[in-house]
């Protein structure tokens, strides 16, 4: 994504709205079952909505709430390799996003078998992981604010102009 997405992802309202795509896919991918091929344009629509949730949504007012703070930690967890994260920072996202993984597995098992419980068991460890990593992402966002202009330049504060 480039910067203006990134500043319209950072608006809560897509942080959050952001977390209808799972269910959507899922849905999307099980109407196969009652729909057949037309559950082709279902699975676009989901996917469709999936690429277009970080850039619908205006840029915030402020960023200074935890829904943006976590997308502006993402950002700096995506730059780690130009700036380096505090090691204790490290470890904990590598194990989430497995933790999703896991939890994707089990979606994919579910919908595939047409079975509820992997599914909804998938889709449980799926939001665990990835709201702890939105979680973990606050914490260094607000460790590495001050780690470069630009990462203070993320966090908006109304009385200021501009982003």
């Amino acid at each position: 994504m480039d910067p203006d997405t990134w500043a319209r992802h950072a608006n809560p309202w897509s942080v959050w709205t952001r977390n209808t795509v799972l269910p959507l896919l899922i849905l999307a991918f099980w109407s196969r079952t009652w729909l057949g091929l037309w559950s082709l344009p279902l699975i676009a629509g989901a996917l469709f909505w999936m690429w277009v949730n970080p850039r619908l949504f205006k840029k915030p007012e402020s960023t200074d709430n935890r829904a943006s703070k976590a997308v502006l930690g993402e950002r700096v967890w995506l730059n780690r390799k130009t700036v380096p994260v505090p090691e204790y920072h490290r470890p904990a996202p590598r194990i989430l996003s497995t933790i999703s993984g896991i939890g994707f597995l089990f979606v994919i098992w579910g919908v595939f078998a047409l079975e509820i419980w992997p599914t909804l068991l998938g889709a449980a460890v799926i939001y665990l992981g990835k709201l702890w990593f939105l979680d973990r992402m606050v914490w260094l966002y607000e460790d590495m604010k001050d780690a470069t202009p630009e990462y203070r330049s993320f966090l908006y504060d109304p009385g200021q102009s501009g982003y």
